[in-house]
Order: structure tokens, then C-alpha cells, then sequence
């Protein structure tokens, strides 16, 4: 079963970045968009993974105080757009917690993608528009939004008819 760790993301969170999602379909960009249900942020892909008990007793070892994220800009790597996050209690806080999981999950020998962290949102896959980048429009007029993390969830990712199926175990 294919599974990675993340932060569910408020309704205030994934309206603002529904709308930016919105802006960008009127501005003529085409793309795999991400569904407002998948908008999430990842702190650690663990992928093919058999048993999600071994998951769950790392989570549960994971203690930290509630802090608050808030969207912060918006860039791509390659193929792939994404909302930044920045203000509030983050960068700090969120690094923090991200290393703390990490390190918990390799010391419960739970293989996981090793990436340098780089806490995004995942808005479209493979985007298109008519100036091949994002459009200055978006840039100049970014939502505001934020929220408080509470706790993490364990996910799991299928794949449908229609896309990407996530669903949280834990």
C-alpha cells in the first residue's frame, strides 16, 4: 500500500487555494490540477509500504505544540506548481516536526523518500500556458490564508479511475 505522512489542510486553506486554482483555469492554464479533497502538504512520502500499524506507532510518538502555517508565495519545480508556505510559527516549527518524523520513521527502519524537505502544496502537474510560466497575474495577487496544526495524518494513496484517491488511516 502506497503511503506518505501529511498535514490535512483547514477549509480556509484549500478555498484560498481552490480559488488560485480557479484564477488560473480563466487565465488559460491547462493542466493535471490538483483535486481540493488531495490539497495537502507532505512531510514525508514513505510509498510502498506493507503494514501501517508500524506507521502508526511512529506517529504516535511524534509530540509537538500546535503552530500556525499560512500560504507564502507560489513557484514550480520543473512540471509541477506549487503554493509556498511562510509566516506564523513556520518555518521553524514545521522543519522542527519534519525532522523529528523523519528521523522517527528511519529509526523504525520505515523506508521513506530522503528529499530535502521543501514544504509546498501541490497545485497543478504538468502546466500549461500561453507564456510557458506562471502567469504575472497570479504572482502579483497571491491568496491569504492560514491555519493551525493541530496533529499529522497517515494517508494513503490509490489510484482511481478519475485520479489520485487519498485517504487518511490515521
Amino acid at each position: 500500500m502506497r503511503l506518505f505522512v501529511a498535514i490535512k489542510l483547514n477549509y480556509e486553506m484549500s478555498e484560498a487555494l481552490t480559488d488560485l486554482q480557479g484564477r488560473m483555469r480563466y487565465l488559460g492554464v491547462r493542466g493535471n490540477f490538483t483535486k481540493r479533497e488531495n490539497l495537502h502538504l507532505t512531510l514525508a512520502f514513505i510509498g510502498e509500504y506493507p503494514d501501517p500499524e508500524d506507521v502508526i506507532d511512529v506517529l504516535e510518538t511524534i509530540d509537538f505544540e500546535p503552530f500556525r502555517i499560512s500560504l507564502d508565495g507560489i513557484g514550480s519545480f520543473g512540471r509541477l506548481w506549487w503554493a509556498g508556505l511562510g509566516g506564523g510559527d513556520e518555518p521553524n516549527e514545521l522543519k522542527a516536526l519534519t525532522k523529528r518524523l523523519r528521523r522517527a520513521l528511519a529509526d523504525a527502519g520505515i523506508p521513506y523518500d530522503r528529499k530535502k524537505f521543501s514544504p509546498h502544496i501541490t497545485l497543478v502537474r504538468k502546466p500549461v500556458s500561453r507564456s510557458g510560466a506562471i502567469p504575472e497575474e497570479i504572482l502579483c495577487d497571491l491568496p491569504y490564508a492560514e491555519m493551525t496544526v493541530e496533529h499529522i495524518s497517515l494517508m494513503r494513496s490509490d489510484r482511481g479511475k478519475h485520479g489520485m484517491i487519498y485517504t487518511e488511516l490515521y
